[in-house]
């Protein structure tokens, strides 16, 4: 019997952390977001798989809007029994989730029969964390869209055989906790739709490894600001190549740039924009493809430049004294994924670009206010380690509720400059 209250689903206190994992398809490009919750205060032990808390907290526009947080990409979302057996359930966009179900969850006749009505309703599911044929997975295969397979649980030679079985049943399939590119070209030779897991993050470091010319463009661009060289010089640089002439004018133009009318050249991109917002478009140009246009869709892209944004506003809190500060912040962010950009040492990386002291000090060492904001910052990416997060954002004198609304910020930015 469908439970028609949400008191059991309210959170047990403001203190939670959000993280958004990407999704990637077989193109490498986002397809969605795993949204996860977890409790400030317990790290692992008090994870409980808090999906209540989850299905609560997105429902919540007043706190989170879907939207803002995933723009117009799919939210996969945990649920449990509690969820699934309640109508509180009804209140999610069955056109931007996908419900996954937990595999904790036992599929009773009352959950398989409610599941199914959920479908009538317009909503799809996956099945998380599937690791073999148990009697619940056979039990709702049939009623979901994708299983999610956990290829750190299951023996490489019981993988095929898996991804034959569902295959056979026309169901998509998740691989989930990929770390490495070997493990993803595995699960991609073995038909997999999707891939979530950080393997596109991960420097891999290439001995002799050089810089295309076209990033070293940009990055002699980046060291001309620096060195306060005049606007007619940097003009010059920038229109030598013509495709960072043409990306960074369509970059300027996104809403996240925040300028009031069209820009059309590079002389009013300069004059509008000032020399700090013109190093910020610089440095997420470096995330396009040598010779390519930008691909705003790139999961590398995305995470660089939520990172940036939610550096720039940590210190906004962290050091509201320093304005100056703020575009440090913002370029140790972006940064701080340039050594899996270039398949580069970041040691390498900045000996290619002139950087402050104190922004070298956090990309090399994570020292000083702005490495212990990057360390917050790649914590909150996974948030199993809550206690740690706890205890880095306390030092820094931020609550949990801060840094997510700071999240949200972020989110919405960097949704705007890929809008």
């Amino acid at each position: 019997m469908p439970i028609d209250t949400v008191a059991e689903l309210a959170l047990p206190s403001d203190d939670f952390f959000l993280a958004r994992q990407p999704i990637l398809g077989r193109n490498q490009r986002l397809v969605a977001f795993e949204l996860l919750f977890r409790s400030a205060h317990g790290g692992d032990a008090n994870v409980t798989d808090h999906a209540a808390a989850t299905a609560a907290v997105i429902a919540h526009a007043s706190q989170l809007g879907m939207a803002k947080v995933v723009g117009e990409r799919l939210a996969f979302v945990n649920v449990d029994d509690i969820v699934l057996m309640s109508d509180f359930v009804r209140f999610l966009p069955h056109d931007k989730v996908i419900l996954e179900i937990l595999e904790t969850v036992e599929a009773t006749p009352a959950l398989v029969a409610r599941v199914a009505e959920l479908k009538g309703f317009g909503f799809r599911f996956a099945l998380d964390d599937v690791v073999d044929e148990s009697d619940d997975v056979r039990k709702l295969v049939d009623l979901v869209d994708i299983i999610k397979v956990d290829v750190q649980a299951v023996p490489a030679s019981a993988l095929p055989g898996l991804v034959a079985a569902f295959k056979g049943r026309n169901k998509k399939l998740l691989a989930e906790k990929v770390e490495t590119v070997g493990e993803f070209e595995t699960c991609m030779a073995l038909g997999f739709e999707y891939f979530q897991g950080y393997y596109f993050a991960r420097p891999a470091i290439l001995s002799g490894k050089k810089i295309a010319p076209s990033e070293l463009v940009i990055l002699r661009l980046l060291d001309l600001i620096n060195s306060d060289a005049d606007n007619a010089e940097i003009e010059r640089a920038v229109k030598r190549d013509a495709l960072i002439s043409l990306n960074l004018l369509r970059l300027v133009n996104t809403p996240a740039a925040g300028a009031r009318g069209r820009i059309d050249s590079l002389t009013e991109a300069l004059y509008v924009l000032g020399r700090q917002q013109l190093q910020r478009w610089l440095q997420i140009l470096l995330y396009a493809k040598p010779g390519a246009a930008v691909e705003l869709n790139s999961p590398l892209l995305q995470m660089a430049t939520t990172r940036g944004k939610l550096m720039e506003l940590m210190t906004h809190k962290v050091r509201p004294e320093r304005r100056v500060s703020a575009e440090a912040g913002f370029t140790v962010g972006i940064m701080s994924l340039m050594d899996a950009l270039f398949s580069m040492s970041m040691q390498d990386v900045l000996g290619t670009v002139v950087v402050a002291d104190e922004v070298r000090a956090a990309l090399l060492e994570r020292e000083g206010v702005l490495g212990d904001m990057l360390k917050v910052v790649e914590l909150v990416e996974n948030p199993r380690r809550g206690t740690e997060l706890s205890r880095a954002l306390k030092s820094l004198g931020l609550s949990a509720k801060t840094m997510r609304e700071i999240e949200m910020e972020a989110f919405g930015w960097v949704n705007e400059l890929v809008a």
